[in-house]
């Protein structure tokens, strides 16, 4: 385990009654959460996704923080939060990551592994790529 260190896991969901294929709009959900398996204090600062469709477009999002905050987490503890992307396609890949700064000062980067987002998987958690 490393001093400097957080663990990500993703639960996305395909939200069907706000997407519209005729308009190859599709709109997914992300609960993300964010855990300290390190040993120090540290607290996100910003966040960085890379987002590829089946149609071949890519966004990236870059920005302070997470849904307006910027949570300190003490190890062990975690935080959790929903927030959203909108597609070209039915399916994409979304990966990314947490630029972070520990009480100390040290500067580390927490990725989130990439994971599936598939208009398919309606009511079921998509899976996670490693």
């Amino acid at each position: 385990m490393s001093q400097y260190e957080f663990t990500c896991e993703a639960l996305p969901e395909f939200l069907p009654d706000q997407s519209d294929a005729a308009a190859s709009a599709y709109v997914f959900a992300y609960t993300l959460t964010i855990r300290n398996t390190g040993t120090v204090p540290a607290q996100l600062i910003a966040r960085h996704w890379v987002i590829n469709d089946a149609a071949g477009h890519t966004q990236e999002v870059k920005g302070l923080g997470v849904v307006g905050q910027q949570p300190l987490l003490k190890p062990g503890e975690s935080f959790q939060y929903t927030s959203g992307t909108r597609l070209h396609s039915a399916s994409g890949i979304m990966r990314g990551s947490f630029f972070c700064v520990a009480e100390d000062g040290e500067r580390f980067e927490a990725e989130v592994p990439a994971f599936v987002l598939d208009a398919g998987t309606v009511g079921q958690p998509s899976r996670v790529l490693h």
